[in-house]
């Protein structure tokens, strides 16, 4: 394991969220010491057919964030998600915190930049974030340190964010018997996702693992918590032993038949932008569709 700054003893309180329409946990993460806390995460919730946009998510942390007397500090993206659109302008503006993501947010904003067409006002330099964060960077929520994993592969920005004894992996890896990701979005690649996996898998067997989606394989009921141990045992595409050829093999078979996330094109736009909504020349928020682009 890489020289990250690990420590089992340090045990924050972890609430998740779950987000039916779009299969995603958020999580509220607390120093029980301080009340100081950190969202991972967030959705805002999307009627996509009627172009409307609720807060119903976003609004169901914040108020368990104020019953409980928390103070947020960080509003963390684990990456650019395709399928949902972020809340964290939305949480910020209610509750103060700091957005974070990692600091290849600008491939990803220079790939899908060009994608959409976007002209010269769109930034393509990360700073839309108020943290970039690089591999094995430290950071505070309360007393408690965390610390960020870059784990490319289902796409460049991924980071998973270790906070004592809980990791938080985005879509860097799945619950057990659900496997992986994806790594055919522009800039993945399912050889890098393996080494990423490897590395996340690197951490001590005890290490709590806290899924970014789960989609309840087999009707089993939908679950969000893990562990390095039982991962590297039983995931069904990374674990026993699974080499990194078999699993390129397995990817570079299995991606080509998964459709497009039903959301990618509204939430590659607003992600990409820290979670604000795209505006026209009149200030009305728009989105825009590409054809046969993806």
């Amino acid at each position: 394991m890489e020289n990250y700054p690990v420590n089992l003893s340090l045990k924050p309180d972890v609430k998740a969220f779950f987000d039916a329409d779009t299969n995603t946990f958020s999580y509220v993460v607390s120093d029980p010491a301080t009340r100081a806390c950190a969202v991972i995460d967030s959705v805002l919730n999307l009627d996509y057919a009627a172009g409307r946009i609720t807060h119903e998510g976003a609004d169901a942390i914040i108020a368990d964030i104020r019953a409980r007397g928390l103070t947020l500090e960080w509003i963390i993206e684990t990456h650019v998600h395709a399928d949902h659109l972020s809340a964290a302008p939305y949480t910020q503006q209610h509750l103060g915190g700091l957005v974070g993501i990692g600091d290849r947010i600008r491939d990803v904003q220079q790939t899908f930049g060009e994608f959409f067409h976007e002209g010269a006002d769109f930034l393509r330099d990360g700073s839309q974030f108020d943290r970039l964060f690089h591999d094995g960077d430290t950071y505070m929520i309360g007393d408690m340190q965390a610390f960020a994993i870059h784990t490319p592969g289902h796409t460049p920005a991924c980071m998973v964010h270790v906070i004592g004894d809980a990791a938080f992996v985005g879509d860097t890896l799945f619950m057990p018997d659900g496997g992986s990701a994806r790594a055919d979005f522009p800039g993945g690649d399912a050889g890098t996702l393996y080494d990423s996996i490897q590395k996340l898998l690197s951490l001590p067997d005890a290490m709590r693992l806290f899924m970014c989606h789960d989609y309840g394989p087999g009707g089993r009921e939908i679950a969000h918590e893990t562990t390095v141990g039982a991962e590297k045992r039983d995931n069904i595409h990374v674990g026993g032993g699974k080499t990194r050829e078999e699993f390129v093999a397995f990817r570079s078979a299995r991606d080509p038949q998964l459709g497009m996330p039903r959301l990618i094109i509204p939430s590659l736009q607003v992600n990409m932008r820290a979670g604000e909504i795209p505006t026209d020349a009149a200030g009305n928020q728009v989105l825009h569709v590409p054809l046969n682009g993806l």
